[in-house]
């Protein structure tokens, strides 16, 4: 067994994750979870919202595993998404475009000289509306709720509350708190997984998108601009009817450090 596992850091608009190139050597698998939890963890680890694989997938240019900061393969992460792009392109396995596979189908990318990633998501079709919430899956599910002052929410709190309810617990739920501005909207959003507030969530911030859309917010425009803790994103989209398609998640993804981790 090698002890050392080679990574990267990246960040997306502060949502961080450590990336391990999993093609010529199996560094880690999906059952070494409590390794990934060690790997993710801040004090005693690398520290990281999740770990990402990197992997050979027929047909494509790689395959993203994901994995939560608590150790467990989950769902689409899109700003994970975009960092794994700018991640292949580092290892010369891609110039300025890619077709990749993840656990919720196929994804194509361009990423250009700026470290500026163009992420295309899955068409949204099944939106639950309720009286002052909205319910929907951008690749992760996602509760969205629209508030007058974010500096007046307690995202960990209010967002436990609504992840740990009697409806969400077993599965759990992301949690997006959004706040309408002139320019576009502000989104903080609390993960599962993580259990905690991110700077950043690729997949919620697509998810308040769609919702401002239904929300009659911007009904003339086919993008949205998105502010977040950790920085700026867009989401371009396409509203038929009820359904949102040709839905791209923009924003920048940094390599922060390279290193190695010693397993232990």
């Amino acid at each position: 067994m090698i002890s050392d596992i080679p990574f990267d850091k990246y960040q997306g608009t502060g949502n961080d994750f450590v990336m391990i190139d999993n093609r010529s050597y199996t560094y880690l698998t999906r059952n070494d979870t409590e390794q990934i939890k060690l790997i993710c963890d801040r004090r005693f680890g690398v520290g990281a919202d999740g770990l990402i694989l990197l992997q050979q997938k027929e047909d494509y240019d790689f395959e993203m595993v994901y994995f939560n900061a608590d150790g467990r393969e989950s769902t689409m992460c899109g700003n994970g998404g975009r960092c794994i792009v700018a991640f292949a392109r580092k290892l010369g396995i891609i110039e300025n475009k890619c077709r990749f596979w993840a656990i919720d189908g196929a994804h194509e990318a361009f990423i250009n000289s700026n470290q500026w990633v163009e992420l295309k998501m899955n068409d949204v079709t099944m939106i639950e509306r309720g009286d002052d919430f909205f319910i929907l899956n951008t690749g992760s599910p996602h509760y969205v709720v629209f508030v007058e002052d974010l500096s007046d929410i307690n995202v960990h709190e209010s967002g436990q509350m609504i992840r740990y309810s009697r409806r969400f617990n077993e599965e759990g739920i992301n949690v997006n708190f959004v706040e309408k501005t002139a320019e576009g909207i502000i989104v903080a959003t609390y993960e599962r997984g993580v259990e905690g507030e991110t700077l950043s969530c690729g997949t919620g911030v697509t998810a308040a998108a769609i919702a401002s859309h239904l929300n009659g917010d911007f009904p003339a425009k086919n993008r949205v601009d998105i502010e977040t803790k950790g920085g700026k994103l867009q989401v371009k989209l396409r509203k038929h009817q009820e359904t949102f398609q040709d839905i791209w998640l923009c924003g920048p993804a940094i390599n922060v450090f390279s290193g190695q981790f010693f397993r232990r």
